[in-house]
């Protein structure tokens, strides 16, 4: 029986079902987290054969010792994963410590994890990328904007979703940040692009071949959700566009990706932008080596009819899958924020959409930042009536 480790199984709280599938495929599910064993869902502990509490997750030492410790007992370690992207530096230094050679070793990361390095890898798989500076003073930065102009897009280069990422419009805005940005946090400066943000989420076996491909389309943006506290919409994709598909294979190309669930961002240009490409045209964004956040695994298996939990413990295990699609759907994600005046109040959205709803929840603390307080999941046939529930579900104007 092969060993699986899977780092903070219990969070989001729909992680359970990767060890559920990846227990039905016959393996050996051990599971290292900072939650109390006793306070665990209960359908989590039904699919860990064993469980190893650390005061914490940031402690390296100590989930190093648990991972001992889970070979002592077990054996080689065969696979070992979080599937979160708090944790890929992490994940990766245990399995360079521990000779596990299934996932990226912590050689790999700095082009998995600095934005800035990512450029390299999006440039050979043939796809355009914004230009940037490196945040060094205000001297250098003020050279750069006078290649690129006002508004620039400021982010830690190592960094996750649009946390501390800010939008500089004016030279006061850049004083302002140039005096109170964390020098001790490498930043990175690009130049701002007018676009939607389109995915790529795939799950790609050993030899680099995806088995299931599925996208989704970011209709808020995401710095304006973390910094204003405003709502989140995006939906999956009925169908993936084909240019998508096509910048999503050759960026897995380009990084090397095997045995992964990745989740790749690109920019859909709003409007032609010189040096880059046509209004609808595709560029780089970021990479993201791990599934989309929150519960969009849920929501593809909605959209696809199908089991992506499984699709991947498939890949896992069998390095393929048979697990079949249904019929397809646009499945709509809405994140409302607590305390504001929507056109329709949570009960009267419920009563109109409740033949679409597909899941209805609060969203965890830890989440909410980028997600809103109160999500809304609904499948619809044609992007017109998904439009429609977007708009009744959307702020009181």
């Amino acid at each position: 029986m092969k060993n699986f480790v899977f780092i903070s199984p219990n969070f989001p709280k729909n992680y359970w079902q990767f060890c559920r599938e990846l227990k039905n495929n016959g393996m050996n599910v051990l599971g290292i987290g900072d939650q109390a064993y006793d306070e665990l869902a209960p359908e989590l502990k039904d699919n860990l054969n064993e469980y190893y509490k650390v005061s914490s997750l940031e402690n390296y030492d100590e989930v190093y010792r648990a991972v001992a410790f889970f070979i002592h007992k077990y054996g080689r370690i065969d696979w070992l994963e979080s599937n979160n992207e708090y944790w890929l530096m992490q994940d990766a230094q245990l399995r360079t410590d521990f000779h596990i050679t299934t996932g990226f070793q912590i050689e790999d990361m700095e082009r998995i994890k600095y934005k800035s390095k990512m450029k390299e890898y999006y440039t050979k798989a043939g796809i355009a990328v914004a230009r940037y500076h490196m945040v060094d003073d205000l001297e250098g930065c003020r050279a750069f904007l006078e290649k690129v102009g006002y508004p620039v897009v400021v982010k830690p280069d190592n960094g996750v979703g649009a946390v501390a990422t800010y939008k500089l419009t004016c030279d006061e805005d850049l004083v302002h940040f140039i005096n109170d940005y964390p020098k001790h946090v490498p930043y990175i400066m690009e130049e701002f692009i007018n676009a939607q943000v389109n995915s790529y989420d795939a799950i790609i076996n050993s030899k680099g071949e995806p088995i299931f491909e599925t996208g989704n389309v970011t209709l808020s943006n995401l710095m304006e959700v973390v910094n204003t506290l405003d709502n989140s919409l995006y939906f999956i994709h009925k169908e993936l566009p084909e240019d998508t598909r096509a910048a999503g294979r050759a960026t897995v190309k380009s990084f090397g990706v095997k045995s992964r669930f990745v989740h790749f961002e690109f920019f859909r240009l709003n409007e032609d932008h010189e040096g880059l490409g046509k209004k609808g045209e595709i560029i780089a964004l970021e990479v993201n080596m791990r599934p989309c956040g929150g519960f969009t695994p849920d929501m593809i298996n909605f959209a696809h009819s199908t089991n992506v939990y499984k699709i991947w413990a498939d890949m896992i295990t069998y390095d393929s899958t048979l697990m079949p699609q249904g019929e397809h759907f646009y499945c709509a994600f809405m994140g409302r924020r607590d305390g504001k005046d929507f056109k329709l109040s949570h009960e009267d959205l419920l009563a109109k959409y409740h033949s679409q709803m597909k899941m209805v929840d609060r969203i965890p603390d830890a989440l909410s930042g980028g997600m809103g307080n109160q999500m809304y999941m609904a499948n619809f046939s044609t992007k017109e009536e998904m439009d429609a529930f977007y708009y009744d579900a959307e702020l009181y104007n």
